[in-house]
């Protein structure tokens, strides 16, 4: 007798009134949400919108459903179309019966019309994807413990499954515990989920290399799990079928990274052009306007106050104003200062501080020189302000 075990539900399913809620449908959808949730995160940290990767599940998980469901009732066509089978179970989709092989490779011919769609590559969509599938299978495989279903060989470890009686295989209908198979895939996947997270980060996979190590990954658990399983199958070579389907994909998945990283190294620097332009456009209009340029007061010499700083500033502007006014003065009237005219020279007014605070004025000029500007100016000749001398 066991006296430890994982039981088992007594039913996959609850009616809420005429509508069925049923265990394994949740545990797909949930895994579905979870899977799109964690690629969105992954895509909008390497440029593209959010939004991508929902719009895009649009198109790949209903085709991943159908071919799921087709891989399933190819490979176990006897349940469905042998003597006294109804064909109709086929469509049945909620009772059991999806092959991850079909859903991964219809699931991408849906992916690539939605990338096609939203002009996007379809490696880097894979990329991102890639861990999210892997947490989405983990999710999902909980949909075969609420059925029943799928489990592997007899057990007596304290881990083992109990199974109805009703679901039990017909060889061994005595026996009440199983290997919880779907509880190891569901651990394993997991453990995938993680790996490949930490492998693009520590090696920056790009070109849907991300994509190929979680299929290599995931197919090395899924032989030996599926080595344990017990429900039928079809056999080759002693084999089940999805053992060979495990060793086909696990290599072609290691040829194509190997193939991929000699060809296409490194990664995708820009994942969607579009939301790249639109960012671009963005960082543009955000530019700062440059400023005008600020126009600075002159700061007075050390051990002058600001009135004498500002007396001194206008000496100097006097002392420019003369200057140019000798110059236009020799220019209209020759050596003779007299020659130039009331208008050329500035009026006393203007600048009567530059008379007693400008040392230039009164140190620098020399005695007996004619000069014509404010800053040698003593006392006005006429309201005009004209020609003055210093002696």
């Amino acid at each position: 007798m066991d006296f430890a075990f994982i039981p088992s539900p007594s039913r996959g399913v609850i009616h809420l009134g005429p509508i069925p809620l049923r265990g394994y449908a949740f545990c797909i959808i949930i895994g579905v949400f979870v899977g799109v949730w964690i690629a969105g995160k992954r895509w909008a940290a390497r440029g593209g919108e959010k939004t991508t990767v929902a719009d895009i599940a649009v198109w790949a998980v209903p085709f991943g459903l159908v071919g799921g469901r087709l891989y399933h009732v190819i490979t176990d066509y006897e349940l469905y179309f042998g003597k006294g089978k109804d064909w109709v179970n086929a469509f049945r989709i909620w009772e059991g019966g999806l092959g991850i092989w079909g859903a991964i490779a219809l699931g991408a011919v849906g992916a690539w019309i939605g990338c096609r769609r939203r002009g996007v590559p379809l490696p880097a969509y894979a990329d991102a994807l890639a861990p999210g599938i892997a947490f989405a299978q983990a999710i999902g495989r909980w949909g075969n413990w609420f059925n029943q279903e799928l489990y592997g060989r007899p057990t007596t470890l304290p881990w083992g499954l109990e199974i109805d009686a009703v679901h039990r295989p017909l060889d061994t209908p005595q026996l009440a515990t199983y290997q919880p198979t779907y509880l190891y895939e569901s651990l394993w996947c997991v453990g995938v989920g993680f790996f490949v997270i930490w492998a693009d980060r520590r090696f920056r996979l790009g070109h849907g290399r991300a994509f190929a190590v979680y299929v290599a990954a995931y197919t090395v658990g899924r032989g030996w799990i599926e080595y344990l399983r017990v429900d039928d199958a079809h056999h080759i070579l002693g084999l089940r079928l999805n053992d060979w389907t495990s060793m086909v994909v696990f290599v072609g998945a290691v040829i194509y990274l190997v193939i991929s990283a000699k060809r296409r190294p490194g990664r995708e620097i820009v994942v969607e052009p579009l939301a790249a332009s639109a960012a671009e456009e963005a960082g543009e209009a955000e530019e700062p306007t440059p400023s005008p340029t600020t126009i600075r007061k002159p700061t007075p010499p050390l051990g002058m106050g600001p009135e004498a700083g500002a007396s001194a500033g206008a000496g100097s502007e006097a002392d420019a104003s003369a200057g140019e006014g000798r110059k236009d003065g020799a220019s209209a009237g020759g050596d003779s200062p007299v020659g130039a005219s009331a208008e050329e020279v500035p009026k006393a007014d203007d600048a009567p501080a530059a008379v007693t605070d400008s040392p230039v004025a009164s140190d620098e000029e020399p005695a007996d020189t004619d000069t014509t500007g404010a800053g040698a100016v003593a006392e006005p000749t006429g309201a005009g302000a004209g020609t003055t001398q210093t002696s």
